[in-house]
Order: structure tokens, then sequence, then C-alpha cells
């Protein structure tokens, strides 16, 4: 970050302070923390209220650990040091979206903001691994995608990068417009439309208004990319009187993609007649990888550059991400889960063993915040899952129980079902139900913490040489 004037910080977020600044040791910061064990020498530490933890406990340790100011909406009386000083707002998160924006404004470098109600992350990931290469590149650490983590991603950038890529997330209607008023993208990406967080959302239409409104934040000369295989995205965004380039597969496409086939753990197509290798599995993956280029298209680079970047692409962690445990295939894509990404998940499933030799298995957690369509979404979901001849389902959770009675249901063939309330009752059991040479996805909502029974995979068959031949493991079932 940028060195910037305490001052500066009083002015824009209207702080009161206890004491004039030429009172105080310090005229500026050199960094923002909101974790006090995390603060370092220079920084201005915000004092922000959660679920379990509350900041304003934590202004001593952050002024201990060399914070020079702290921004709090509460009265306090903590230890505080000669020289360093408090500054009281309205409300400590709003603080910070505006330093955020006020500090990319002063900044200079350009920000690509995505949306959507899948694949930001992996799409970010390509972008960044693409851009890298030509700029000096700033990412969202992890999915820094709230009120909190985006003015973080914005303000973490160094003083010299000239890009940063960030993910705007929304669990409930507004939530865009706040977060693209603060990141005012150069290029805006919604990655695509599904039913996801009903429970906030309540509808698909209420959905495509929240994603289509990061245009609200948009730079007078700024650039809407929108998936343009949702035709009701596309419709939406043009009754809406925007301006906006399309990405997809669909004839008129402004970024197209054709001749998309799967090549085992990975995905081949074409743009621009340049044939594109994809080292991720799925069609989702492909969406991804076209948006993506859609991007690196309007900051300058040409089709075959971007070719030879992604065809070196690193893997996601916990999305799609293809693991090799001892025999065992590993699917794990344990971040996050909707209806969509969940059909997206089992397709890839069946592309990495399409001469069905190898057992395939789905360790499947709940879809979370699906609001009153939960349990109609689940038993959807169970009958994609028996059309996929899935042939061990593992369920875990309430809602994943529901799937997996709605895939016995559906399944014309022998399914292994077997339901487990939480995490930690399918792990004691894992041992019991895998064999090797098993081809496995592991996919649930951040709530189920599924990636922790990848690891009890990793403990189970990481070591030791397999029992038997694949034929032979299929043979004896």
């Amino acid at each position: 970050m940028k060195e910037f004037p305490i001052a500066d910080l009083v002015t824009i977020t209207g702080a009161k302070l206890p004491a004039p600044l030429d009172k105080y040791d310090f005229s500026s910061f050199i960094g923002v923390s909101t974790d006090s064990r995390t603060t370092k020498e220079g920084d201005c530490f915000f004092a922000i209220g959660g679920e379990n933890f509350d900041g304003h406990d934590y202004v001593a340790d952050a002024f201990a650990k060399g914070a020079v100011c702290a921004v709090v909406s509460k009265d306090i009386d903590p230890e505080q040091p000669a020289g360093k000083c408090l500054l009281k707002v309205e409300d400590t998160i709003i603080a910070l979206g505006e330093l955020a924006r006020e500090y990319r404004r002063r900044a200079g470098y350009k920000v690509v903001a995505i949306t959507g109600s899948a694949g930001k992350t992996t799409t970010r990931q390509i972008i960044y691994h693409a851009l890298s290469r030509r700029f000096r590149v700033h990412q969202s650490p992890k999915s820094f995608n709230n009120q909190i983590g985006l003015p973080l991603t914005l303000l973490g950038a160094a003083a010299d990068e000239q890009i940063v890529i960030a993910e705007l997330g929304s669990n409930h209607p507004g939530e865009i417009s706040s977060l693209t008023r603060i990141a005012e993208p150069d290029i805006a990406v919604v990655t695509n439309v599904h039913p996801a967080h009903l429970e906030g959302f309540g509808d698909l239409q209420t959905i495509i208004r929240e994603k289509s409104s990061i245009s609200e934040g948009l730079r007078s000369d700024g650039v809407l990319i929108i998936n343009g295989d949702f035709d009701r995205l596309v419709e939406s965004c043009r009754a809406g009187g925007l301006k906006f380039l399309t990405f997809g597969k669909s004839d008129g496409a402004d970024y197209q993609a054709g001749n998309i086939r799967p090549d085992g753990p990975a995905s081949r197509f074409t743009i621009k007649s340049v044939e594109i290798y994809l080292p991720l599995p799925g069609p989702g993956n492909v969406e991804n990888a076209i948006a993506a280029w859609a991007v690196c298209s309007k900051l300058g680079m040409n089709i075959e550059d971007f070719a030879q970047v992604v065809k070196i692409l690193p893997p996601v962690s916990m999305r799609a991400e293809l693991l090799e445990i001892g025999t065992l295939t590993v699917l794990s894509d344990c971040y996050n889960a909707n209806p969509a990404s969940m059909r997206n998940a089992l397709d890839i499933l069946a592309g990495i063993d399409p001469t069905g030799r190898r057992r395939r298995v789905f360790i499947c957690g709940d879809m979370a915040e699906l609001g009153r369509q939960a349990e109609q979404l689940h038993r959807e979901l169970g009958i994609h899952i028996a059309q996929n001849g899935i042939q061990l389902l593992l369920a875990v959770g309430r809602f994943a129980k529901i799937a997996a009675m709605a895939a016995q249901e559906s399944a014309d063939y022998d399914l292994q079902i077997k339901c487990f309330a939480d995490t930690v009752s399918a792990c004691n059991n894992l041992n019991e139900y895998i064999k090797d040479y098993d081809i496995i996805l592991v996919k649930g909502s951040r709530v189920a913490k599924l990636e922790v029974l990848v690891d009890k995979l990793n403990e189970l068959f990481s070591y030791g040489l397999p029992r038997k031949a694949p034929q032979e493991t299929r043979e004896a079932r």
C-alpha cells in the first residue's frame, strides 16, 4: 500500500478525533489491518465486529503490534500509547470502504471486477495467470469478495501495481451495487447467473438484477462483459439500456469458443481458429476461460499469447481440483455448491473415465442458502445424480439425504447410498465404503467443510500398494 495521510482519512470518513492531529507522532499509515494478530508496524487498524469476535476488544493489541492509528465506532478506553490516535466513525465497515474507494482513485491501477453465481475465483485465477506475464497484477487473496474483503484487496495493492483483479460476491440484493461503487471497475464481468443464495434473493430474476448491477460502478469508459449464453441475463441488460460485450458458446457472442471437447482431466476448444488447451475439466471451466480471454483481450493480449499461458495454468484449490491419492482419483470441489455447479461437477466426473471401468463415487454435501426451494432443488440434484450413473453416493447433511433418496428412487440400476448427519461421521466411515481405484467427487457448500473428507482420504489411501488392479476391482463388485 502507498503511504496514506491520516488527515485525509479523517476527511474521507468524517471521523472524530479526541485531539488535533498535530498532537500525534504519526502523520500517515502504510497498511490496513482488521486483525490484530496480523497487524504490522505502521498500519491503520479498523475495529470491526463479527459473529465471534469484536475488533474493539483488540485495539490495544493492534497498537502493541505497531499500528499508528485505529478506526473505531464504539467508546473504548484501551491502553493507548502516546502519539497514537483513535478515529471514531459511525460504522467502521463503511469507513473501510470509503478509504478503499479513495485509495483506488489515487493509486492509478486498473480494476477488473468479477461477479456471478459460479466461477468467480477460477475466472480471476485465469486472468491473473495470463496478465501477470505482461503486467504487475494484484488479485484478491482467496475469495475476498464482501464489504471487508473487497476493500482489503484494493488497499493491499503495492504502489507499483498496474491491475487489480477483484471478486464481488452477494447473498442479498444491494450488495453488488455497494461493492462496485467502491471498486469503480474499468472492466466488469458477469460469469453466469444460476439459482444460488435463493434464501436471500428469492428467484432467478432478482439474481440477474443483482449481478448486472455491477455496471453501476463502472468508470465512464468502463466495459461490461456478460455471459451471452444466458438469454435472460442478456435481455435484462438490454432492457436496462446497458452497453455490454458478450462471451460464450452462442452464435453472435463477441468472444466465442467453438469445437469444445473434453480431454481427460482437461478441456480443448478453439477461439479465432486457435486451439486452446485448458488444464481444467468441465464445461463450466471453459466458460470461465472464455470470460478470462475477453478481459485479457480488452487489455491488449492476443489470442496466441493467451493460448500459450493458459496451457500451463495451475490448478485452483478446492475448485474442480483433480487429485491422485494412491489409487484413487479425487475431484475436490469443496469450496461451494449450488444446483448449476453440482451438475457441472457431476458432468466432469463422468468425463474423467468415459469407459466406465472404474466405480464412480459422489460424496455429496448440502447446498446451502437455497431458502424455500432447498428441498425441491436437492430432489432435482438426486435425479441428476442417477442420470450420471453414480454407483456409490455418500450423503452428508440433512438436504444431501433428500438428494440421496431422490437418486435412489430415480436410478434404474443398483445405486448404493449411505447417509451421514455430518462430516465427522462420514470421515469415521470412509474406510468401509471407499475402495481402491474409485473415482470420487467431493462437493458441497462451505458449511459442510468437506475438505476434511479429502484430508481423510489422503490419510487412508496415500500409503501402501494397491490391493487389486482396476479391472479386478470392478469385477469383484
